[in-house]
Parts: structure tokens; C-alpha cells; sequence
């Protein structure tokens, strides 16, 4: 059976640390941020397949999932624009959505890239998304926040997998620490997950933050009735 599984995030939300625990299974062909990278640098191996458009790419996936499972995680710093009524990824996908508080995601976010915009932080994006999916298989899509799959992981993992049909592998909750080829274009944002061994906290404070920079303050206005309204309809375990 051809199955898709896509996880849509801002960044800065431990979505990195979602597909090491991917990686680590060993049953499941995953993507790393297939979107993004073709949006930043206009090309993307899924495999050895190149691809050069967004069609290209999402029949790169559906075609590498006949085979076994395909998991992709992209990030909503970009809009996605031709994916908002493509049926293929919408509906035939089976399209889950992580979260995180932009409190903690913001500064996160601006220590990275310190002139990162407004639409950047990418919880409107991510909404965009999350209601398209939601008006093409008229069923409410499955959330998680960062803090239950830190705080709850075997739990939380186990009704996910349950959730999209794959068994639960609970000797991937950990994996040994390195960087990953999936990622080395983008390596700089993911050192945390490279330094890791599992799903944990971090308590980092930043410099920079929402209290005390304006700009930072005014993101956070923004984005978390957004991160609220899904916060709401997180998994519940």
C-alpha cells in the first residue's frame, strides 16, 4: 500500500528530533524538508531522483512510497502555494502537524537568523496548511506540541504511529548522537539534534527573547493565537 506521511512545523519546534527517531527505525524511507529545500536552492533529491519543480517532487514521494512507507518533515518558514489545493498531498497524504510555543520558538528562530521576518516563524503558513488538509478529507488532522513528545515521548509516539498506520518502534526513542547527511546543506540549524540522544528539554535562555526586544514581541502578538488555536486540538494521551 502506498502510504505518504507527511509532518508539517515552524521551525525551531523539534521537528529535526522527529525524523532522527524516523531515521532510526530502519522501516521507513524519510525525507528531510523536501519543500523548503527545493523553495531555498530550486532542487531536491528524493533518493537519486532529482527533481526541479513541485510536481516533479510530490511524484517523487507517492512514486518512492510503493516501495515502503515514506515519511517527510517540512518546515513553514515558505508558503507552500501550489500545495494549498494539490489533492495528492492534501487528501492522499496522511498529513500530521507538530507545534511548539512561539515564546520559546521565536528566540530560537531569531539566535539562527537574526533577520528573520514576521511570516517567517511560520505558524500562519502551518494554519494554512492544517485547514486545507482539513477541508479536503473533512476531518480534523492530527496535532502534536513539542512539550507532550518531550515531556510524554513513549506515550506520545506510540499513539502517533498508531494514529498513521506504522508499528511503533520504541528502541528508536534513542539514537546515538552525530550530524546526518539528510540534513548537511542545513546543518547549522540542527547541531541541538546532532549533539542528542532522544527526545529532551532544553531550558536555553536567549539574549534576545520576547520580553525584551520589541520586534521578537510583536511575532509573538501574532503568531500564538495561532499556536493556541492548535495547541487546543493537540494529540491528548
Amino acid at each position: 500500500m502506498t502510504r505518504v506521511v507527511a509532518m508539517w512545523s515552524p521551525p525551531r519546534a523539534l521537528s529535526t528530533a522527529f525524523v532522527r527517531m524516523m531515521i532510526e527505525r530502519g522501516d521507513v524511507f524519510v525525507v528531510h524538508e523536501p519543500f523548503s529545500n527545493l523553495e531555498a536552492v530550486g532542487e531536491f533529491l528524493v533518493g537519486d531522483r532529482r527533481t526541479t519543480t513541485y510536481d516533479e517532487l510530490v511524484d517523487a514521494l507517492f512514486d518512492a512510497a510503493r516501495d515502503r512507507p515514506v515519511f517527510f518533515k517540512d518546515t513553514t518558514e515558505y508558503r507552500y502555494a501550489p500545495l494549498l489545493d494539490d489533492r495528492r498531498i492534501l487528501h492522499d497524504a496522511i498529513n500530521t502537524f507538530l507545534v511548539r510555543d512561539p515564546r520559546r520558538s521565536i528566540p530560537s528562530h531569531h539566535a539562527i537568523n537574526p533577520d528573520v521576518t514576521l511570516e517567517e516563524i511560520g505558524f500562519g503558513h502551518l494554519l494554512e496548511i492544517y485547514e486545507a488538509v482539513e477541508r479536503a478529507t473533512g476531518r480534523a488532522p492530527l496535532v502534536m506540541d513539542a512539550d507532550d513528545l518531550v515531556g510524554r515521548t513513549h506515550d506520545v509516539v506510540e499513539a502517533y504511529c498508531r494514529a498513521v498506520g506504522l508499528p511503533f518502534v520504541p528502541e528508536a526513542l534513542t539514537w546515538t548522537p552525530g550530524a546526518r547527511p539528510e540534513w548537511a546543506r542545513t546543518d547549522h540549524w540542527h547541531r541541538d539534534v546532532d549533539a542528542s540522544t532522544g527526545f529532551s528539554a532544553r531550558s536555553r535562555e536567549y539574549a534576545v527573547n520576547c520580553d525584551n526586544d520589541e520586534r521578537l514581541a510583536s511575532y509573538l502578538r501574532h503568531h500564538e493565537p495561532i499556536y493556541r488555536r492548535l495547541h487546543e486540538r493537540r494529540l491528548r494521551v
